[in-house]
């Protein structure tokens, strides 16, 4: 089967997505719908994986959204771009390394077309970048596995103001250790969404 691809141009808010991922993952599993690949944006949302722990929230008024998805407490919201995906691994050599591998070479290959370098770390999952001496997250990465079939995805901060991020310890990493795209470097990043869906296609199928 192809791959589905869609592009959310509104808004959508996260537990609906969520949902969708979950029942798009079943039909997969009994081969009654194809594998999906999905770009969307959030409204301002903060959720936390199944490694999250109590001290990473600072502001003990946020609404907090339980998710299963690996990883810890992250924020979604408005100019991040989320590539949500629904992938069958029996097809794909169950290798969840090797996955991981591709999802960093996308996201990093995708960053690169816009002139700025950026790196995995093995012991942080997630992408980096050196700002003016400084290493800071600027991609998040969080899966869930089930029989094979991979969902969930990745975020990448493109424009978004940093201001949330504040309120909670990201990802377990310290405060100002998160940025955006536009930080590092200002300049328009129209078109990032065909480019994140063609590296990760080029990828997946390498």
């Amino acid at each position: 089967m192809s791959i589905e691809i869609k592009i959310s141009k509104k808004p959508v808010e996260y537990v609906k997505a969520v949902s969708f991922l979950e029942k798009r993952m079943l039909k997969l599993k009994d081969k009654k719908q194809s594998e999906l690949i999905w770009i969307l944006e959030h409204p301002s949302t903060y959720t936390r994986g199944i490694r999250s722990k109590e001290n990473e929230i600072l502001d003990k008024n946020l609404k907090i959204i339980n998710t299963n998805r690996g990883g810890k407490l992250t924020w979604h919201g408005p100019g991040q771009v989320v590539c949500y995906f629904v992938l069958n691994l029996n097809t794909r050599g169950k290798d969840v390394r090797r996955f991981i591998l591709i999802l960093e070479k996308a996201i990093i290959k995708t960053i690169e077309e816009y002139g700025i370098k950026s790196y995995a770390d093995r012991k942080n999952i997630g992408i980096w970048v050196n700002d003016k001496n400084k290493i800071k997250k600027v991609a998040a990465i969080g899966l869930k596995i089930k029989r094979w079939i991979v969902y969930h995805g990745f975020s990448i901060n493109i424009s978004n103001k940093l201001d949330a991020y504040k309120k909670i310890i990201p990802c377990g990493i310290k405060q100002n250790s998160v940025t955006s795209l536009k930080k590092i470097k200002n300049q328009n990043y129209k078109g990032i969404e065909k480019k994140i869906i063609n590296n990760l296609i080029k990828f997946l199928d390498d």
